[in-house]
């Protein structure tokens, strides 16, 4: 890659890494996980950087982010009982509109969430996408990324309000 477009693409990483962090722990539930899955995505976006720079990066870096939550929800389907519940504290992530601190209850709620549903509340709710560039981001159709936001936010609701999660 030429200096010109190495320099254009560390602007790049520097202004959506911490947008594609929070959308990563939101959508996996684990900010390790989520700054591998940010460090994976941008390595991916790297060598089309000449191609994807001139159309939407950030869109593209999304949606292999997106994708990259799909193979590890895939690869890691079995899930080890235990008796022990871990420590778990609060985090404070970079926001859009500075330090935001998720709070533990909408981390845990959003565990709570069918994978669809999660991700159709994070991109339409947190990342603002339309429901035309969610559905793209995601490869549905526009009335699956309507139905799962619907149900995916009464169930918030339901798990907020009540703390009972609705999700088995």
């Amino acid at each position: 890659m030429r200096p010109v477009n190495e320099e254009e693409f560390a602007d790049f990483v520097r202004a959506v890494s911490p947008r594609l962090l929070t959308s990563a722990w939101m959508l996996s539930g684990d900010p390790h996980v989520a700054e591998e899955m940010v460090q994976e995505a941008l390595a991916r976006v790297y060598p089309s950087w000449r191609r994807t720079r001139l159309d939407n990066p950030a869109a593209y870096a999304r949606r292999v982010l997106v994708n990259l939550n799909t193979d590890r929800w895939r690869k890691g389907r079995r899930e080890v009982l235990t008796d022990d519940v871990p420590e778990v504290r609060a985090t404070v992530l970079p926001g859009p509109g500075g330090q935001v601190d998720l709070g533990l209850d909408l981390v845990s709620a959003l565990k709570t969430l069918p994978r669809r549903e999660r991700e159709c509340v994070v991109l339409r709710h947190y990342l603002d996408l339309s429901e035309r560039d969610t559905a793209a981001t995601l490869g549905v159709s526009t009335g699956t990324v309507k139905s799962s936001t619907s149900r995916g936010l009464a169930a918030l609701r339901t798990v907020l309000t009540e703390g009972t999660p609705t999700h088995a």
